[in-house]
């Protein structure tokens, strides 16, 4: 570890594998040894995305699709913030948000504790949301019926 870190050259072989491995989608669930894959979002072109209502409510804003939360500076006061799943590390980007859309997650996940604590909507476990909405479209999202409306 010592000489990837001082530079040696296990590091470009280190980066190129950390490349080729943040380009994989992780499976929902891992069991044993066999990952299941992810399931697939039913519709997810139409104007309806289901998921679980973990936070109720109902609001409306611009969705912005956050991969880390290091890009916090995209999302601006009343975006849907839209993110593969969330951590502690995420926290201060809920303040901005209007309401929250992840890709996994269900009631006790981060991003469902934190939305009901902050009393903003969200709908978790969207398979295929970060692949299948665009940066700044419109969304309603409803944490009382777990749907993203479109437009």
């Amino acid at each position: 570890m010592h000489g990837a870190l001082g530079g040696c050259r296990a590091a470009p072989d280190l980066r190129e594998r950390r490349e080729e491995l943040s380009e994989l989608d992780p499976p929902d669930v891992i069991i044993d040894e066999a990952p299941l894959p992810k399931t697939q979002a039913l519709n997810a072109h139409g104007k309806v995305l289901g998921g679980i209502g973990v936070a109720a409510g109902r609001a409306s804003g611009r969705a912005r699709l956050i991969s880390h939360p290091r890009e916090n500076n995209r999302l601006q006061a009343g975006d849907v913030l839209v993110a593969p799943s969330t951590d502690p590390g995420w926290t201060p980007l809920f303040l901005r948000a209007n309401a929250l859309v992840m890709e996994v997650g269900g009631y006790l996940s981060h991003g469902a504790i934190v939305a009901r604590e902050y009393g903003i909507a969200a709908v978790v476990n969207v398979p295929g949301v970060m692949k299948n909405l665009k940066d700044g479209e419109q969304l309603t999202v409803d944490g009382d019926e777990g749907k993203v409306y479109r437009g």
